[in-house]
C-alpha cells in the first residue's frame, strides 16, 4: 500500500512539474519593445545600427544550426547585447508561435521615415530627368505579409525608394521584416500622409505615374498597356494598390497610364487576379530589366 501510495505522489509530483514547465516564459520586456524572430531578421539588426538592441534569445541547441548560433553570439557580444539561452516552446511563447527559426532579438520598432528626411537628387536638370529613376508607391497595403514580399522584391529588383501612405497601411512589424527575409533591417521605407498630393507634386517634377490594374476594364480615362510593352525614359513612380480594392479611383486618375499583366490562358471568374506581391515582383522586373539591358 505505501508503494502504492509512493507511485501516486511521484506521478502527482511529476503532473505538477509538466504543469509548471507548461508556463510561459516571463519576461519583463524593455517598454516599447517588440521580438524580432527569424535568422535573416535578427542577423542583420545586429549587423546595421538601424534599431536599439536589448537581448538576444537562442534556443537550446547541439543540432545543425550550432554553428549559426555560434554567429549570433559572436555578432551579440561585439555590439554588447546579452544572450540568453532558453528551450524552443519559450522561444514560441516569445513570438506567438511565429517561425523563429531557433532565434529572437529584442529590439526597437522601425518607424516610416518621413519623406523630408529622404536624401536624393532634385530632378530639376535635363540630365536628372533622363536617369532611370524608379520608387515604389502603395497605396494602403494592409497584410503584413504582402508587405514584406513587397519590400524584399523591391530590394532584389533595385527600387530606389518605397512610399506607402500613412492611412490604413500596415506597420513595419517584426512579421514584415520577417516576410521581406531581412529586407526591412537594410532598407529604409518613407510614408506620406497625402499620397495625391506627393504624386501631383512628382509628376510636376517630370515622373512617370504609372499605375496598375488586373483588368484593362476597370480603369477609367487612363491609357492601358501590357506590361511589357512599357517604355522606361524618366523616373518612374509604380504606385500598387490595396490586397483588396486595387487602386482608389482619385489615385488612377493621376496616373499617366496603367499597366496590366497579360494571363497566360483563360481565367476562371474566381482566379482573376494575381496576389499584389506576386504582380508588383511581375512588373518591377518588367521595368528594371531594362535597365539591366542597357
Amino acid at each position: 500500500a505505501s508503494r502504492s501510495s509512493w507511485r501516486t505522489r511521484e506521478g502527482d509530483s511529476s503532473k505538477a512539474r509538466k504543469r509548471l514547465e507548461r508556463k510561459p516564459l516571463s519576461i519583463e520586456r524593455t517598454k516599447g519593445s517588440e521580438i524580432l524572430f527569424g535568422i535573416a531578421p535578427c542577423s542583420l539588426a545586429l549587423s546595421q545600427s538601424r534599431r536599439d538592441l536589448f537581448r538576444l534569445f537562442l534556443k537550446q541547441s547541439n543540432g545543425p544550426r550550432r554553428l549559426v548560433m555560434s554567429e549570433f553570439v559572436l555578432q551579440a557580444m561585439a555590439r554588447g547585447v546579452p544572450v540568453h539561452h532558453i528551450k524552443r516552446r519559450e522561444l514560441d511563447d516569445l513570438c506567438r508561435g511565429q517561425v523563429h527559426q531557433g532565434v529572437c532579438l529584442e529590439v526597437s520598432p522601425l518607424r516610416f521615415k518621413r519623406l523630408e528626411e529622404a536624401e536624393g537628387p532634385a530632378l530639376g536638370d535635363e540630365e536628372s530627368l533622363n536617369r532611370q529613376l524608379i520608387w515604389l508607391v502603395l497605396e494602403q497595403i494592409q497584410d503584413p505579409m504582402n508587405l514584406g514580399a513587397l519590400l524584399r522584391s523591391a530590394y532584389f529588383l533595385g527600387v530606389d525608394r518605397v512610399v506607402t501612405s500613412q492611412r490604413n497601411s500596415c506597420p513595419l512589424t517584426p512579421t514584415v521584416s520577417k516576410a521581406s527575409s531581412g529586407a526591412l533591417e537594410v532598407f529604409d521605407v518613407y510614408s506620406t500622409d497625402d499620397l495625391r498630393s506627393f504624386l501631383k507634386a512628382k509628376s510636376a517634377e517630370g515622373w512617370e505615374v504609372v499605375g496598375t490594374a488586373s483588368k484593362a476594364e476597370e480603369v477609367e480615362n487612363v491609357p492601358v498597356i501590357n506590361c511589357s510593352e512599357f517604355q522606361w525614359n524618366k523616373p518612374v513612380l509604380l504606385v500598387i494598390g490595396s490586397e483588396g480594392d486595387g487602386l482608389s479611383l482619385e489615385t488612377q486618375l493621376l496616373c499617366h497610364q496603367v499597366l496590366a499583366i497579360p494571363p497566360g490562358r483563360e481565367l476562371h471568374p474566381a482566379i482573376e487576379s494575381l496576389n499584389v506581391s506576386v504582380a508588383t515582383g511581375i512588373l518591377l522586373h518588367s521595368i528594371c530589366s531594362q535597365k539591366l539591358r542597357h
